[in-house]
């Protein structure tokens, strides 16, 4: 059986992206016909469009939330989509439609993986950060699967070649791994 997958991109420039383009570039090119909507593209100006997104929320059976990770949440514009399309009578309550539905977080942070830990940086692992999204996806009877992410992808190698090499091949990998994920679904 043919799955219908749905991406939502929620990087807020992905011009500006080096991580979350590649990734949504490998994912792509192997999924052709994986329905990629890209929310800085569509909506610079916030103005979500709500009947058209719930509509490709509702063709779908799984769901890629592919974001960088901004102040351990959704990025700004991502979280206002959220608002704005997950309402009562839709996305959760007794006439809720997205029941079953698979969702897999992807995203990347900009700390390294040794940040995320009880005695690193944060004080947080980055489990510890997805509660709200387990919340959310057991409130809309959402099937989470478990999160692919990459940490360490930031802005501040960006005039150094070989650290741009490797957070391009780190995205390619995060790629397999999420088409991986999508595969297992």
């Amino acid at each position: 059986m043919q799955k219908n997958i749905l991406i939502v991109a929620g990087h807020p420039d992905l011009s500006r992206s080096l991580a979350n383009r590649t990734i949504l570039d490998e994912v792509a090119a192997q999924l052709p016909q994986a329905e990629i909507r890209k929310l800085s593209e569509r909506y610079p100006d916030y103005r979500i469009d709500v009947a058209a997104e719930q509509a490709a929320l509702q063709n779908a059976d799984v769901i890629v939330w592919q974001f960088p990770f901004s102040w351990y949440a959704l990025p700004g514009l991502m979280k206002v989509w959220l608002d704005e399309v997950f309402l009562h009578g839709f996305a959760h309550g007794s006439k809720g439609v997205l029941g079953g539905k698979k969702l897999i977080l992807s995203f990347t942070t900009g700390a390294p993986e040794a940040a995320y830990a009880r005695d690193g940086l944060m004080r947080h692992t980055i489990e510890d950060y997805l509660a709200a999204f387990e919340s959310t996806a057991i409130l809309c009877g959402l099937d989470l699967q478990p999160a692919v992410y990459t940490c360490g992808i930031g802005y501040t190698t960006r005039n150094n070649e070989a650290a741009i090499a490797a957070q391009r091949e780190a995205a390619k990998e995060h790629a397999r791994r999420l088409l991986a994920a999508i595969e297992a679904v």
